[in-house]
């Protein structure tokens, strides 16, 4: 299948790893030109090596930097055609009220604030060119609940309720909005939470019912779909990735 990502310019945040590197990498392999952000220097660096694009230091939680960012970007590849929202996740925390008020406000400017500060930038260069895709790399939490993750509960969801306006707003432009919600991928993220990826891997033979842990390559091809020409009817959606996980409809 012809996904028409030749030559498009596409902005993945945090993907010097996991998930965001992932995506990167299959936008690469679909002839995108791939513009990779790290708040590490050097780790951006070599996921740009590994996917033949560019590094580009960030910050999410830096408001300031996202016009540089933006302005570097279009600068060095051209406008931006694609934004892949990815960042890591906030702090994990048994006790729901444990957080300080700073960690609740980061995680809202993580997860919420600096996506939209983004898309006042590349969103009307979009809709002026009739083309564009915006995906939110989500999780399982904006959706049903998970232990332990009350910043991601609490703050995914309102992403999602933003981008779903959007979408309405410029589904007849040419632009759409979208996000992938993962369940439990073998990533560096859940080997920490879960006390190493052999201890998830064990959790998930029981607890999810596909019997194991996602990959990144599963993600990053439901991804590169949502981000196609094939799925230009598909805007305002949310798709879990989660090997039936979750139990909500």
């Amino acid at each position: 299948m012809d996904l028409g990502l030749d030559g498009k310019v596409a902005l993945v945040t945090g993907a010097s790893r996991g998930i965001g590197r992932g995506i990167a990498a299959a936008l690469a392999a679909e002839g995108a030109r791939v513009a990779v952000t790290s708040r590490n220097p050097d780790a951006g660096a070599l996921a740009a090596g590994a996917v033949h694009g560019k590094a580009y230091t960030f910050d999410s939680d830096d408001l300031g930097a996202v016009d540089g960012l933006v302005s570097a970007v279009q600068r060095d590849l051209g406008p931006i055609d694609i934004y892949v929202a990815n960042t890591g996740g906030p702090p994990v925390g048994a006790d729901p009220l444990g957080f300080t008020n700073e960690q609740w406000e980061a995680a809202h400017r993580s997860l919420v604030i600096s996506p939209m500060a983004i898309l006042r930038r590349v969103l009307p260069g979009m809709r002026e060119r009739g083309w564009g895709r915006v995906l939110a790399v989500s999780s399982s939490a904006a959706v049903e609940p998970i232990p332990g993750l009350q910043l991601s509960n609490a703050n995914r969801p309102g992403l999602l309720a933003a981008f779903k306006e959007l979408a309405r707003e410029t589904a007849g432009e040419g632009v759409t909005f979208n996000a992938v919600l993962p369940g439990w991928i073998a990533t560096d993220r859940i080997a920490g939470n879960a006390g190493g990826l052999e201890a998830a891997q064990e959790a998930a033979r029981t607890q999810v019912p596909a019997g194991r842990l996602g990959e990144v390559a599963e993600i990053a091809a439901a991804a590169t779909f949502l981000v196609s020409d094939a799925a230009s009817y598909v805007t305002g959606q949310s798709l879990r990735v989660d090997g039936g996980l979750t139990r909500s409809w």
